[in-house]
């Protein structure tokens, strides 16, 4: 629930109608809903205008499809299971990520504490649906979780203070970057362990600004019950604002890009004796005032036997 009387990073709220919005899987397809006094109002319908049915298009068109939308959330909508919840941000253009972003983590993995960002970009194929199965790839057996902030890309920009962070941003969603470690860890760049298809679950919802203040919020991942990590977004390394004037030195945010903004101590991998995801788990990461991803761990299907490039051979480099 909003606070009126907590600081906000930069920016005054822009009204008392609080917004979160999802993307609701439909007959017609995934379309974008706001959260309202009960369920779900689908906004093209609502406002009579088809092309406020998708997040990128409001993401794009900015203030004033957002000022369309609020009043909304002041009717009765449609509850929605768990299962007809779309990626709360289906099609990001890119998802930029901060690794070893607390100190914790950093230390856990056999790194020193960083004092600049560690930066890797996901593809957007690898989203998943915030409830939806979590496929374990067939090519990795150390399949690692991780819970994280995500940051959703409003105005954007290039060379974005700290102080003006806000204003560049459209929301906050939950985020879980699962890793295969053994494909991470192979070699000397992250890539291929961050990018299997369908490995980043991403929702429930986007919590616009005006609706939470991130910046010391609990967040944890859960592994079958059991708290696995928990943390507190203030004790990020690169915090919110410091992460968009970071990306924005060298790339300018468009509307719709992701920032996960790195995971906190307790990954599978630095335990003992480790702890991967198999078949069967179930996993939640939890960020405060923002929201709960779950997924049921499954096993891939239909992969080649025979397939030439497994990592399982190869020396384990320290790392994320």
């Amino acid at each position: 629930m909003r606070c009126r009387h907590r600081k906000r990073l930069g920016r005054e709220s822009k009204g008392d109608s609080q917004v979160r919005l999802a993307t609701i899987a439909t007959d017609r397809g995934p379309r974008l809903h706001v959260k309202a006094r009960s369920g779900y109002v689908d906004v093209g319908e609502a406002t009579g205008d088809e092309s406020m049915s998708s997040l990128q298009h409001v993401l794009t068109a900015g203030d004033r499809a957002m000022d369309a939308i609020r009043p909304l959330a002041d009717r009765d909508g449609r509850e929605v299971e768990p299962a007809g919840f779309a990626a709360a941000v289906p099609a990001p253009p890119r998802i930029l990520c901060l690794g070893l972003n607390y100190s914790e983590h950093a230390l856990e993995g056999g790194r020193a504490v960083p004092t600049w960002p560690d930066a890797f970009v996901r593809g957007s194929d690898s989203v998943l649906p915030p409830y939806a199965d979590l496929v374990r790839p067939a090519l990795t057996s150390k399949f690692d979780y991780e819970a994280e902030l995500g940051i959703v890309i409003g105005a954007g920009g290039r060379y974005i203070r700290a102080e003006k962070a806000l204003d560049a941003i459209a929301g906050f969603v939950v985020v879980n970057d699962a890793s295969c470690r053994d494909w991470q860890r192979a070699a000397t760049q992250w890539t291929a362990g961050k990018n299997f298809v369908g490995s980043m679950p991403i929702g429930p919802e986007v919590v616009t600004t005006d609706e939470v203040d991130v910046s010391d919020l609990a967040i944890s991942s859960t592994l079958n019950g059991t708290v696995m990590q928990s943390a507190r977004t203030s004790q990020m390394l690169v915090s919110v604002p410091a992460a968009i004037e970071f990306f924005s030195s060298f790339t300018r945010l468009a509307p719709g890009d992701v920032i996960a903004t790195g995971t906190p101590g307790g990954v599978g991998f630095a335990r003992t004796p480790p702890v991967w995801m198999e078949p069967g788990d179930v996993i939640e990461v939890t960020v405060e005032d923002v929201g709960t991803i779950r997924n049921r761990v499954v096993a891939e299907e239909g992969a080649p036997s025979d397939w030439r490039w497994h990592p399982s051979d190869a020396p384990a480099r320290p790392g994320l």
